[in-house]
């Protein structure tokens, strides 16, 4: 009410003001119309009597002067008329003039002394009054002076009558906008903030459940109804937390969350900040329709470091990749993240063509990533990709030096196989910086490494950090035994620990996983079945089936596509009941498709699944589907959901997060993993069918077992993943990894573990 009140009085108070300003500019410029009206008519007036009166001046005909005077004095706001001789003296005048002006005039004495004519108003005692004066000349001489008096009052007046009629149009005015103001902020602002506020108060008490929902409202409001959303699905979201906390600790249970993260985060890092260094980006922006958009790459690495990143107002370092990346950044290349709600800052870095080819496509993808998944394709290393590797580090480096100056004992998480050469990098320019770096992807047994020409800069680069993180303990193990042949170092196999130089690396296992949400409550009356939402899938894709099977994958040759199929194909064979009946649908994103090995492998893929299809398939049915495109996460979770099974065929996998999103992507309850023995989540996930990808005939065994699998033992199965999956979650391995490293005291090593000639030891 307050409010309404000050807007309304505010509003009214601006409105009498500009229209009394406009009132009195009006009555300005009218009255000075109407002034330069009457010097007009004056002149006209006295110029046509001058001619006359001095002729009559000159001859000292007194008598028809008077009556000249006489005969004009009864014009329109004429007050009078006066003719002076040449000393000043009256030779004619208006009878009752000289009272009207109350004195004698004395004010021709100038306009004879000069014989210029004059205009100008006065106040008479009978009001406004107004003169025009013109000289009289005769024989070259001024011999008198001709004066015209206007009474100006009625100027007066029409000012009055206009500042009267300016009033109380000012009164009408400020009265009817006072009104609609009041109607117009009582429905159009009060109504809907009555709504919010209303609507906020419920979930406030936690009668409401509208917090993950848009609030509508005028246009006008929509920044404020979208921050309004915001808090509330903010709030609604710490309350779910808080109550999934206070059930962990009634049930004595310690699952990792993100709010848990980031408080656990704040409390270890004890001031310090967190920089993180990843490839890729976590917010990418994109010219769409004119307009600048951003999106978040559908990446498991998003999830777990966001949080950590949050917590402390952290700064994420990475490559920049979207292309209205630039016009998002400031001077110093940085955004503040994430758009709707900044909580950290992403510094971007830009790499030009050929860095991204040496780089990336290069050194990365043609040497490290085929070296360390020993998948049958030739590792390619060539001097000038290793070149690009190197300054490329190098770049990040001097970038992250940049950010850290000035931090006090800051905290630096670096990511995968990209960047092993940037811990070394750091730590020479800061060690008292604790770094940490995680490798993605696996290690290889010491004499496959040893193909590398530069393995000995490599793990140099990598032992520069505080701790090394490895998805299994068989790669640590394979790391270690790199070392101890190839480096001079002390390896320690009781602590897992390299002592190289003065520096003290841990090497330790962390299973990274995906974010498991807990379960919404489903109506089970209005919820569609997976049977039908599959059949309307696959109606989509053109095809009819009873039983469905899924990968997802992005094409590379260490997925087991081709062995995948080929299982599909040899299952079919040795059960013709399924034909007609059982789909695999391959979701398989395009992948660093300007390498050649990778083309090639995309059209093996294509051409396997279009042989088996030509051998099978039918009018309104085909065995394989095979969908080559980009798909986001909310497109692929329906196929999770409504699978019979998913395959997972990976000839050498550090993980395999599919795996672990198809199980956490079960609330039914259903489904079976087909899980291949060489993917990291094989090592978590034992109530998966694990199988081995190179055996057409297991996979194919695989594939008839899980479809006729007992619904009980099915349940079971699943139930026990998905428990292992919600326990051993993303935001366990950000929090395990952080605590490992947050312990860690930086400076030389201990002087129980010294630096000696290259040896190794196992307690």
């Amino acid at each position: 009410m307050r409010l309404t009140f000050r807007l309304s009085v505010a509003l009214m108070s601006s409105v009498a003001a500009v229209s009394l300003l406009i009132a009195f500019l009006q009555t300005r410029a009218d009255t000075k119309d109407a002034v330069s009206d009457l010097d007009h008519h004056g002149l006209v007036l006295a110029d046509s009597l001058t001619k006359s009166a001095e002729q009559l001046v000159g001859s000292h005909s007194y008598r028809d002067l008077q009556r000249l005077v006489d005969r004009f004095a009864d014009r329109e706001h004429i007050a009078g008329i006066a003719v002076y001789g040449g000393a000043g003296e009256i030779l004619a005048t208006t009878s009752g003039l000289l009272s009207e002006l109350g004195r004698q005039p004395d004010n021709m004495k100038q306009l004879l002394e000069t014989g210029n004519g004059k205009q100008e108003s006065f106040v008479s005692p009978t009001g406004s009054m107004h003169l025009t004066a013109l000289p009289l000349r005769g024989n070259g001489a001024v011999i008198g002076a001709l004066a015209l008096y206007y009474d100006a009052t009625y100027i007066d007046r029409q000012a009055a009558a206009l500042w009267r009629r300016a009033l109380t149009g000012v009164l009408v005015q400020t009265f009817l906008i006072g009104a609609v103001t009041l109607i117009a902020i009582r429905w159009g602002v009060g109504r809907p903030l009555q709504r919010m506020a209303a609507r906020l108060r419920e979930l406030r008490i936690g009668g409401s459940s509208w917090g993950s929902q848009v609030l509508s409202g005028p246009p006008e409001f929509e920044p404020l109804t979208r921050e309004v959303t915001r808090l509330a699905s903010s709030l609604t979201a710490a309350r779910a937390v808080a109550e999934e906390e206070a059930r962990l600790r009634d049930t004595a249970e310690s699952l990792w969350t993100a709010e848990r993260l980031r408080i656990f985060v704040q409390g270890r890092l004890s001031g310090s900040r967190l920089f993180a260094v990843s490839n890729r980006e976590p917010y990418e922006h994109f010219f769409r329709s004119g307009a600048v958009t951003y999106q978040v790459p559908a990446s498991g690495l998003v999830t777990a470091l966001e949080p950590i990143l949050r917590a402390c107002d952290g700064t994420w370092i990475a490559q920049a990749t979207g292309d209205a990346d630039r016009e998002t950044v400031d001077g110093n290349d940085r955004v503040r993240v994430p758009p709707d709600h900044p909580q950290y800052t992403l510094r971007r870095l830009w790499l030009t063509k050929e860095e991204e080819q040496g780089f990336y496509l290069g050194f990365a993808n043609e040497g490290l990533w085929p070296l360390c998944h020993i998948a049958h394709t030739r590792p390619t290393f060539r001097a000038e990709d290793w070149e690009f590797y190197e300054s490329v580090n190098r770049k990040f480096a001097e970038t992250l030096l940049e950010e850290i100056e000035g931090e006090e004992n800051p905290v630096v998480l670096v990511q995968d196989y990209h960047f092993a050469l940037l811990p070394r990098m750091i730590k020479e320019r800061r060690p008292d910086a604790r770094v940490a770096i995680f490798w993605h992807i696996p290690w290889p047994n010491a004499e496959a490494f040893g193909i590398c020409p530069w393995q000995r800069q490599l793990l140099d680069g990598l032992l520069g950090a505080d701790l090394i993180g490895f998805h299994l303990q068989q790669h640590c193990n394979n790391f270690l035994e790199t070392v101890a042949l190839t480096l001079e170092s002390r390896v320690d196999w009781e602590q897992f620990a390299v002592n190289r130089n003065g520096q003290h690396t841990l090497i330790r296992p962390f299973p990274i996983s995906v974010a498991f949400e807990p379960s919404k409550p489903r109506n089970e009356a209005t919820m569609e079945t997976p049977y039908l939402k599959r059949a309307a899938l696959l109606e989509k894709l053109g095809v009819r089936a009873s039983f469905m099977g899924v990968g997802v994958d992005r094409i590379d040759y260490t997925k087991g596509i081709t062995e995948r199929f080929r299982a599909v194909e040899r299952f079919l064979e040795k059960y013709p009941s399924y034909k007609k009946e059982f789909t695999f649908v391959q979701i398989g994103s395009p992948s660093r498709t300007s390498i050649k090995r990778y083309q090639d492998l995309t059209n093996e893929v294509l051409v396997e699944a279009d042989r088996i299809n030509r051998r099978y398939q039918t009018t309104e049915w085909k065995p394989i589907v095979f969908l080559n495109r980009q798909h986001s996460h909310a497109e692929i979770l329906p196929y999770y959901q409504t699978a019979d099974l998913c395959l997972v065929s990976s000839l050498h996998d550090g993980m395999n997060l599919v795996a672990k999103e198809f199980v956490a992507s079960r609330e039914d309850e259903h489904g079976v993993l087909i899980l291949s023995r060489f993917a990291g989540a094989a090592h978590e996930l034992a109530d998966a069918l694990v199988v081995n990808p190179y055996d057409t005939e297991e996979m194919a065994e695989a594939i008839a077992r899980a479809l006729t699998m007992p619904p009980q033992e099915l349940r079971i199965r699943m139930q026990r993943m998905r428990a292992t999956v919600h326990e051993r979650n993303i935001y366990r391995w950000a929090g395990t990894l952080m605590e490992e490293l947050c312990r860690i005291r930086t400076g030389p090593a201990l002087e129980e573990f010294p630096l000696t000639r290259s040896a190794s030891f196992r307690g």
